[in-house]
């Protein structure tokens, strides 16, 4: 809870600012910039390495901290084919992913040290841009909102494999926008274009359930 990362459009497209009590102070920028418009940002659980999703190629911009110095890693030999929206690690910072526009529309890579190396698509890809993605808290569900119907595609992680499962009954009534689980990986929700703007589910085993709306 010590440093917040900022994607926005117009240089330097990442801010990110250091926290002292209540007082968040920008830290001066890193030394390699993203090339565009930046659309979404994560830390990794350590606060070691931040992504950031971005509008030009190379499409994901991977910093390593070290104190309040944000140095641009190498970037990973397979890059996202397209506008980046959105990005995420799991909870032990061993694997990124990244939503685009153009297919596959989902990259995962797996970190080793600096290094990000992507891994074999699903074999079952999201229909549509991709637009934000989370994973559960024991880094075993991905979920990732998307442009076409279902909205929303969940997969299951065993080793390095994702693995589609079985859509909810009931899915979002719009283009999925984003999407969180909950700190004990039992709810998700997605945020959607079209009433009633927001779905949450709720987790049993493999199954995702849509509870009553707010």
């Amino acid at each position: 809870g010590k440093y917040l990362a900022v994607a926005h459009h117009n240089s330097p497209y990442i801010t990110i600012y250091k926290r002292s009590g209540d007082t968040f102070t920008k830290l001066a920028d890193p030394s390699t910039l993203p090339t565009g418009n930046s659309q979404g940002c994560a830390f990794d659980p350590t606060g070691t390495y931040l992504a950031v999703a971005h509008s030009d190629s190379p499409y994901i911009t991977i910093y390593k901290r070290s104190g309040d110095t944000f140095t641009k890693l190498a970037d990973p030999a397979t890059l996202p084919t397209g506008n980046s929206q959105g990005c995420a690690f799991d909870s032990t910072g061993t694997y990124l992913a990244v939503t685009y526009g153009l297919s596959p529309y989902i990259t995962i890579y797996k970190r080793s040290g600096d290094t990000f190396t992507k891994l074999a698509n699903p074999s079952t890809l999201p229909p549509g841009a991709g637009y934000g993605c989370a994973f559960d808290p024991t880094g075993t569900y991905l979920a990732v909102a998307h442009g076409s119907s279902p909205c929303i595609t969940i997969y299951k992680r065993s080793g390095d494999t994702f693995t589609k499962l079985a859509n909810p009954s009931t899915l979002p009534t719009g283009i999925g926008e984003g999407c969180v689980f909950d700190p004990t990986g039992t709810y998700l929700a997605v945020a959607h274009y079209n009433s009633p703007y927001i779905t949450i589910y709720k987790r049993s085993g493999d199954t995702f359930t849509k509870l009553a709306d707010p």
